[in-house]
């Protein structure tokens, strides 16, 4: 009961602080801004509707760009942290590595690896993992690493392998520090594939943001924006529900 009146309650609290943010939308194209700068909400919800078949595709693509570079991303950022905790040696040579590709701006990288991979989806897969393995890879390791080693001596104890400590102690003791990191790669997921589909692509809802800013129209680069960020909550309410179900022994405290 009580966990259903907290699910009420964060519906609320994010009904109220939409409906704020579209009044005080309205209430700022209402002051006279032009509406190829600003269009108001209305012109939003009807160049959604009027284009709505064109933008069902470009989302469906947006959609498997992020889901592929989510997918691919998790479980190289998941192999490359167990790597690193078994093999420290190799952690002092990866880990300068991986603190590099993230000081480069994805913009730096997006020209080339369109250059380097084309200009089909598999760019954008690759631009969204380079988003996404870090927090995962940093997450994960950070949880790996700091097991209690009273549990570690119980399990050598017990005589238990090294295969059977990793499953039964290391990762389970680790799970909620991989959870915090697929929340963080849920919510930036889509970036790495917006910011390929900017510097070059024929479909994808980041190629017609391009295109109707090119055209001026404002009305439909906010109706796929206004889709982005859905999907982007969507896909993160998808993994929160998810990982709340796998690791149930590790309730919230608040």
């Amino acid at each position: 009961m009580e966990r259903t009146d907290s699910r009420l309650n964060r519906l609320w609290r994010g009904a109220v602080v939409f409906a704020g943010l579209l009044l005080l939308w309205t209430l700022v194209t209402m002051s006279g801004v032009p509406r190829f700068l600003l269009p108001n909400p209305a012109a939003v919800v009807e160049a959604l509707w009027q284009n709505r078949d064109y933008l069902a595709d470009h989302t469906l693509v947006t959609a498997m760009e992020i889901l592929s570079g989510l997918v691919c991303g998790v479980l190289l950022g998941s192999v490359l942290a167990l790597c690193m905790v078994f093999s420290p040696r190799l952690q002092r040579w990866v880990m300068p590595m991986v603190l590099t590709s993230q000081a480069i701006p994805v913009f730096a990288l997006a020209p080339l690896l369109v250059l380097w991979f084309g200009f089909g989806m598999s760019a954008k897969v690759v631009m969204a993992v380079l988003v996404i393995f870090f927090p995962v890879t940093s997450a994960f390791y950070d949880g790996l690493r700091r097991v209690s080693n009273d549990y570690l001596d119980l399990a050598r104890t017990m005589r238990a392998s090294g295969w059977a400590q990793l499953r039964h102690v290391r990762l389970m003791a680790a799970l909620p520090a991989f959870g915090t990191g697929l929340r963080m790669a849920a919510a930036v997921a889509p970036i790495g594939a917006i910011i390929g589909e900017w510097v070059g692509s024929a479909e994808g809802l980041g190629y017609v943001m391009m295109n109707a800013n090119a055209r001026m129209q404002s009305d439909l680069c906010f109706a796929a924006l206004f889709i982005l960020i859905l999907m982007t909550i969507a896909l993160w309410v998808a993994i929160d529900t998810l990982l709340r179900r796998l690791i149930s022994w590790a309730p919230d405290t608040h």
